[in-house]
């Protein structure tokens, strides 16, 4: 026989766990320290001026 659970528990023990792996996407997406922003934003930045740059000059950048 098997083991005897309480339903409810059982209940609030997953939604603990599912608003855990929540709170570990949003701090992996929103998680991150002003300068780490500014630094991608800086690099970004960096790859469209080169990719501007890469145009001919005939062919106009859409």
């Amino acid at each position: 026989m098997g083991d005897v659970i309480n339903l409810r528990q059982a209940r609030k023990a997953k939604a603990r766990d599912d608003k855990a792996q929540q709170a570990d996407a949003n701090r992996a997406k929103f998680g991150r320290t002003k300068a780490q922003r500014q630094a991608d934003d800086t690099q970004r930045a960096r790859q469209e001026a080169a990719v501007d740059a890469a145009y001919r000059e005939d062919r106009a950048p859409e």
